[in-house]
């Protein structure tokens, strides 16, 4: 028999339902920030730099 992590045993929670809640939390926070006019982190894996993406559509890389 597998032995569960005691995080997941304690909590119920599989590891799929808490990568969807991660995701869903992160598109909240960001959805918050473009209200407030604040810009997200973001990642260009092309050019393999970081840059803000601001809610006008402004890219500044960092």
């Amino acid at each position: 028999m597998l032995e569960k992590n005691q995080l997941d045993y304690m909590c119920g929670i599989s590891d799929d339902e808490m990568t969807r809640r991660f995701e869903e939390s992160i598109r909240i926070d960001e959805e918050i920030r473009r209200v407030q006019g604040l810009p997200v982190a973001r990642y260009n894996a092309e050019e393999k730099k970081a840059y803000k993406l601001y809610p006008n559509g402004k890219i500044e890389y960092v």
